[in-house]
């Protein structure tokens, strides 16, 4: 039985990951960062068999490290750093919170590098063991589009930011697991309607997971190192 372990697993696509990782017959751990208030989550535990739920904070750095010790030897098909912030109010309904020059929330947007950039690399790091032992050695970020600087959207530095840093994490730690055999990528998954999205957003989370879940099966050493949308598009650094 193939694993997968999830952050971020108590809503919007997180939690849509676990519903279809966990249908398909996938080991899911789901982390979140309170399991009794993620009432969904636990329903959709006690559906599905094979659905673990685990207490989670991936910015604190003993609650990664509990929970490495609590998988210790067991060995972890894919993990997914899901969880995420937008750093500062959030989208609004119909448009997103400003982050523009003169309008910096400082103290939230170092929160937000703690838990986009730092936190995905904080549990690589905890759980490379796990991933190495395992058949299918990958490991993968949800960044965004927003992090390209490439192709820049204006505004949203500190979300932005945070992706585009996320990024240079993964497209470094692909360079240093390879000879590990592990596959590491960034994956943007659209503008999804979630908590973060919103309700204007043009994708469900139905369609971005089940095209995100197609990436991550074609994943190999090959395409470790890329930074592609849910249709398998590689997207501007």
């Amino acid at each position: 039985m193939p694993t997968i372990l999830v952050t971020g697993a108590n809503r919007g696509l997180g939690l849509e990951f676990v519903r279809q990782f966990g249908a398909d017959g996938w080991r899911v751990h789901a982390c979140c960062r309170d399991p009794q208030q993620a009432a969904e989550l636990g329903r959709m535990a006690r559906s599905l068999p094979d659905v673990r739920v685990h207490r989670l904070s991936v910015s604190d750095g003993t609650s990664v490290a509990d929970l490495a010790a609590d998988l210790a030897g067991e060995p972890i098909d894919i993990l997914l750093n899901n969880a995420g912030t937008y750093g500062l109010r959030g989208f609004a309904e119909g448009g997103m919170a400003d982050q523009s020059f003169g309008s910096m929330d400082y103290a939230a947007w170092e929160h937000a590098f703690a838990v986009n950039t730092m936190a995905p690399l904080r549990m690589m790091e905890a759980l490379v063991d796990n991933v190495a032992a395992s058949a299918q050695k990958k490991m993968f970020v949800i960044s965004s589009s927003m992090g390209s600087i490439g192709q820049p959207p204006g505004g949203h530095l500190a979300y932005g930011s945070t992706k585009a840093a996320v990024n240079f994490v993964a497209s470094t730690l692909a360079q240093d697991l390879r000879s590990r055999g592990i596959t590491v990528m960034s994956l943007h998954p659209g503008w999804v309607q979630t908590d973060m999205g919103g309700s204007m957003a043009s994708l469900k989370p139905t369609q971005s997971v089940a095209g995100l879940k197609q990436v991550m099966e074609a994943a190999s050493l090959a395409t470790s190192g890329r930074f592609v949308d849910y249709n398998g598009r590689q997207v501007a650094w």
